[in-house]
């Protein structure tokens, strides 16, 4: 939550971390954007995370899920399962927390939060998931890719050394929400730019980090003063 909600804060957004279901009815209204993530996932938080999904649909604010080791258990499946048929506005997750959602079985290879497939392995599968739950599907890896089930945007973005920051995924989860809560009608373009630009901002900080302690801390400076001139020249966005 630490980094999420830091990550946020740099990028110029107001985070909130609200779990309590006797806050989400009256909380989650004000808020632009919702995200919703499973990384620490218990019985305790699932009606908070259903109900903040609900009251997001109710009042017409763009939502997105994060469904973190979606492989890992089969508590963490159907909890997964369960929140994408509340119509998530964007799905980010790996390549395997992607192929889990759309095969909806449990991965007996998993790794917890930990790929073991690469983002190209899962775009076919994230193409069929866009198209069968209408969210917008983005796969994170060494290329990103975002899909409506038609479309395919790549990003070009990034550094390795994010493998090794716990939270980065989920901070670009966040991201993404914030992006989305301000142009909900291009979903696609939102999550796409939101994957670049945290990808921009691990690139200048990796230019002077010593490991991945000293990237954290820098990932958020450069997020913090990125300029727009950095970012249009170093945005690497394509389609397949």
């Amino acid at each position: 939550m630490d980094l999420m909600a830091n990550t946020l804060l740099s990028a110029g957004a107001s985070p909130a971390m609200i779990h309590s279901v006797e806050e989400i009815p009256e909380f989650t209204p004000k808020a632009l954007g919702v995200c919703i993530n499973a990384g620490t996932l218990a019985p305790d938080w699932l009606p908070g995370m259903k109900l903040a999904a609900q009251v997001a649909n109710q009042s017409k604010k763009p939502w997105v899920l994060d469904p973190v080791a979606a492989g890992g258990s089969s508590f963490r499946l159907k909890a997964c399962l369960e929140l994408l048929a509340l119509k998530p506005s964007v799905v980010r997750g790996n390549g395997s927390e992607i192929l889990a959602l759309f095969k909806g079985c449990v991965d007996s290879n998993s790794k917890g939060a930990d790929s073991v497939h690469g983002s190209s392995d899962a775009v076919e599968a994230a193409k069929s998931l866009a198209q069968q739950s209408g969210s917008v599907v983005a796969i994170s890896g060494a290329v990103d890719y975002i899909t409506d089930g038609d479309r395919v945007v790549c990003v070009h973005n990034g550094v390795p050394m994010l493998q090794k920051i716990t939270a980065s995924g989920c901070s670009v989860t966040a991201l993404i929400a914030a992006f989305v809560a301000v142009d909900p009608s291009h979903a696609v373009e939102a999550t796409a730019s939101a994957l670049a630009i945290f990808g921009v901002a691990s690139e200048v900080g990796m230019d002077m980090a010593r490991g991945p302690a000293s990237l954290r801390t820098l990932l958020i400076d450069s997020l913090y003063g990125l300029d727009e001139a950095t970012a249009l020249g170093r945005v690497r966005i394509n389609r397949l």
